[in-house]
């Protein structure tokens, strides 16, 4: 398979999780935290209207990845957007650093791998504007 292929699923898997992670503007961080045992917990150390603007940030995020290339207006922001949202997880990651999580940082650190590798891709070898 070629490069623009596993870009594309790397892309297809960080919007997802971007998607389902919005779930935090929706549902009350109380029962975030009760549903999602400790690796949920972190909500509670966070404002609901904190919440709502991370939750914006990864709906932007979504389509930050995916529309400016599918639509052809600007593709260079994906690798952009790909790039803040490695910004993202490293913000997650540090987060779970300092409650203790070292456990639940695994898929922090997986993202934020996969967000990486979509932004050298993207930028680099299968740029959109080359």
């Amino acid at each position: 398979m070629d490069l623009n292929r596993w870009l594309w699923i790397a892309t297809g898997l960080l919007t997802v999780v971007l998607l389902v992670s919005t779930s935090k503007m929706f549902v009350p961080r109380e029962k975030m935290a009760s549903l999602g045992g400790h690796a949920a917990e972190w909500v509670l150390d966070f404002s609901p209207g904190t919440l709502r603007a991370i939750g914006t940030l990864e709906i932007l995020a979504a389509a930050g990845l995916v529309l400016p290339a599918v639509l052809d207006i600007a593709p260079v922001l994906v690798p952009v957007t790909a790039t803040c949202v490695a910004l993202l997880f490293v913000g997650a990651a540090t987060m779970r650093l300092r409650r203790g999580e070292t456990m639940t940082i695994v898929p922090d650190l997986v993202y934020l791998a996969i967000a990486a590798f979509v932004a050298w891709g993207r930028f680099g070898p299968e740029s959109f504007t080359g």
